[in-house]
C-alpha cells in the first residue's frame, strides 16, 4: 500500500504514534487509508451541507474495510463573488485547489481519495488534481439545489439576477424583488439549473469518475446520502483493481464529456474546464474537435437557463445515464469508468421516462449542439457561446462595438440605459491575465435580458459567462485584449458581425488595420500589484488552452 509508507518499519514509530493520537487502533494501520477530500465551508450554499455527505462517505469506507481521513479545500461562491473585486479569486481558486489537494494526498501517502466537490471550479480542480496524483479515486458531489417557488411558478437565482433588471426597465417593484429574492433559493446545493456547477457534475459522469446519479440527484434527496455512502463502498473496489483516473480520463473519455456536454446545451465554461483537464491528463483536445463534436450531436435538453425544465426534473427523467443512452451510437462505449464496467455495460437497461424532457434523437431540439466555438478575425484563437440559450433572431447579428474596459463600466453604462437595440457591447481587459481571473460576468447579461434586450443586444468578451448566462453572449475571445489579440484593437462603432451557424466571429477590419492599431498599443500593465493574483497573472495561458498555467 502507498500509506506504507507513513506506517510499516522500525524507523515509522513516531509516525504511528501520531497516528495513534488520532484514535486509529493497531489493526487500523494494516487498512488502506482513504482521504476524503471536501470542500465544506460554511459561506457555499452548494457545500453547507457536505458534512453529512462525508460522513456518508466514510461510512462506505469503512464498511468496506478502509480508513477514512477527512481533510478540506477552498470554495468561492460565484453568485457571492459576482459582479465585485471577488470574482477574480473563482477560477484562480481552480489551480489553488487541484495544488492543495495534491499536497495533501502526497504528504500523507493515501492509498486512494474520494472527492466531494459540489460548485464551479472545485469540480474541475478536484479533476485535475486527481488526475495528476493518478492514484485509485471516485467522485460523489453534493448535489443540485431544488428551485423555488413564487407565486406559481419555479424560480432560481437566475431568476433574481434578471430581476435587478426588471427592476432597472421599471417591470418589477422593489417589494416584489425583495419577495423573489427571499424564495429563489430555497436551500443548500448548487444553483438550481443547468449552470456550471451541475454541468460539471453532470460531466462527471460521462468522464467515468462519479456513479450513476452524480450530477442530478437534489442535495435534499435521501438518494444523496446513500449514493455518497456507496461512493466510499465502491472506492474500495477502484483500489482493489488498481483503477487509476488516468485508466478512465483519456481521449475517448474527454470526448464522451463533450458529447454529452452538447446534448445537455450545458456552460460555455465546460469548455474551459474539459480542456484543463484534458491538459493535466495529457490529452490533445482542441477547440476546432469541440465543433466537430457540436455539429454531429443533437441538443436534446431544454434546461434553465436555455429552457423551462430544471435539474429535478432531469433526474426525474432517468438524469444522465438515460441523456446518454439516448445519444449512445455517438459515445465511445468501451470508456472504463469507476463503476469498475464500461460506460456501455452501465447504459443497459437505462430507460427513458420522460421523453420531452430528454428528447429522443428524432426529435431532437435542433440537430446540433448546444454549445459552438467561434473564430475569425476578431477570435483566432476562438471564443464560445452557448447556442442554446441564444434567440433565434441573435444567431446572426451585425451591429456597432460598444466598447468597455471593465465589467463595471459596461454595467454603468447599462443601468443608464445608454445600450441601445443592435449594438454588440465588448467588454475587454477581463481575460485570464487582463482581469485579472477572467471573471464571469452575469450581472451585465442578466441586465439586458431584465430590461428586455435579450433579442436585440449582442456581449463579447475576453471573460467569461456565467453558466446562467442567456442570449448572443459570446465569451473567452482569444487571444485576449492584454496580450494584444483582435479584441484590443476594437473601437467604439466599429461593425462587429456574428454568425452562429457558420462559427464566426468578426469585425469588419482589414489586417492590416487591426495591425497597426495594435501596434499602437502600450504594453498592457497589470491591474493587481500584490498577493496571489500577480502570482497567476504571471503564469497563467489563454483561455483557447483551458486558461491552465505555463509549465
Amino acid at each position: 500500500m502507498k500509506s506504507d509508507a507513513v506506517k510499516k518499519g522500525v524507523e515509522r514509530a513516531p509516525h504511528r504514534s501520531l497516528l495513534y493520537a488520532l484514535g486509529c487502533t493497531k489493526e487500523e494501520l494494516n487498512k488502506p487509508f482513504i482521504g476524503i477530500v471536501n470542500s465544506f465551508n460554511e459561506i457555499v450554499p452548494g457545500h453547507i451541507h457536505l458534512k453529512q455527505i462525508a460522513e456518508a462517505v466514510k461510512e462506505g469506507v469503512r464498511a468496506a474495510g478502509g480508513v477514512p481521513f477527512e481533510f478540506n479545500t477552498i470554495g468561492v461562491c460565484d453568485g457571492i463573488a459576482m459582479n465585485h473585486a471577488g470574482m477574480k479569486y473563482s477560477l484562480p481558486s481552480r489551480e489553488l485547489i487541484a495544488d492543495s489537494v495534491e499536497i495533501m494526498a502526497e504528504a500523507h501517502a493515501f492509498d486512494a481519495l474520494v472527492f466531494i466537490p459540489n460548485c464551479d471550479k472545485i469540480i474541475p480542480g478536484m479533476i485535475m488534481a486527481a488526475v495528476r496524483l493518478n492514484i485509485p479515486s471516485i467522485f460523489v458531489s453534493g448535489g443540485p439545489m431544488l428551485a423555488g417557488h413564487l407565486n406559481g411558478k419555479m424560480v432560481d437565482l437566475n431568476n433574481v439576477f434578471e430581476g435587478v433588471g426588471n427592476f432597472t426597465a421599471g417591470t418589477m417593484t422593489e417589494a416584489e424583488l425583495t419577495e423573489l429574492e427571499q424564495v429563489a433559493c430555497p436551500g443548500c446545493g448548487s444553483c438550481a439549473g443547468m449552470f456550471t456547477a451541475n454541468t460539471m457534475n453532470c460531466l462527471t459522469e460521462a468522464l467515468g469518475m462519479g456513479l450513476p446519479g452524480n450530477g442530478t440527484i437534489p442535495a435534499v434527496d435521501a438518494r444523496r446520502r446513500a449514493l455518497a455512502r456507496r461512493a466510499g463502498e465502491q472506492i474500495m473496489q477502484v483500489l482493489a483493481k488498481n483503477l487509476k483516473p488516468k485508466d478512465i480520463i483519456n481521449q475517448d473519455a474527454i470526448y464522451n464529456a463533450f458529447t454529452v456536454d452538447m446534448a445537455l446545451g450545458g456552460s460555455s465554461n465546460t469548455v474551459l474546464h474539459l480542456l484543463a483537464i484534458a491538459n493535466e491528463a495529457g490529452v490533445n483536445f482542441n477547440l476546432k474537435t469541440v465543433n466537430e463534436i457540436s455539429n454531429k450531436t443533437p441538443y436534446l435538453t431544454k434546461l434553465r437557463p436555455s429552457g423551462p425544465y430544471r435539474i429535478e426534473e432531469l433526474d426525474q427523467a432517468g438524469g444522465i445515464p438515460a441523456v446518454m443512452n439516448e445519444i449512445k451510437s455517438l459515445l465511445k462505449l468501451n470508456s472504463k469508468t469507476v463503476t469498475g464496467k464500461t460506460i456501455g455495460e452501465n447504459l443497459a437497461g437505462v430507460k427513458n421516462v420522460n421523453p420531452e424532457i430528454i428528447r429522443p434523437i428524432s426529435k431532437a431540439h435542433t440537430a446540433t449542439g448546444g454549445l459552438v466555438v467561434l473564430f475569425g478575425n476578431l477570435a483566432p484563437e476562438g471564443g464560445v457561446v452557448k447556442k442554446a440559450a441564444v434567440a433565434p433572431e441573435m444567431m446572426v447579428h451585425k451591429g456597432p462595438a460598444r466598447v468597455f474596459d471593465s465589467e463595471e463600466k459596461a454595467t454603468k453604462a447599462i443601468m443608464g440605459k445608454k445600450i441601445k437595440p443592435g449594438d454588440v457591447l465588448v467588454i475587454r481587459y477581463e481575460g485570464p491575465k487582463g482581469g485579472p481571473g477572467m471573471r464571469e460576468m452575469l450581472t451585465p447579461t442578466s441586465l439586458i435580458t431584465g430590461i428586455g434586450l435579450e433579442k436585440d443586444v449582442a456581449l463579447i468578451t475576453d471573460g467569461r459567462f456565467s453558466g446562467a448566462t442567456r442570449g448572443a453572449s459570446i465569451g473567452h475571445v482569444s487571444p485576449e485584449a492584454a496580450a494584444k489579440g483582435p479584441i484590443a484593437a476594437v473601437k467604439e462603432g466599429d461593425i462587429i458581425s456574428i454568425d452562429i451557424p457558420n462559427h464566426r466571429l468578426d469585425v469588419e477590419l482589414t489586417e492590416k488595420e487591426i495591425n497597426d492599431r495594435l501596434g499602437k498599443l502600450a504594453e498592457f500593465q497589470p491591474r493587481i500589484k500584490s498577493g496571489y493574483l500577480v502570482r497567476y497573472t504571471e503564469r497563467v495561458t489563454s483561455a483557447s488552452s483551458g486558461a491552465v498555467f505555463r509549465k
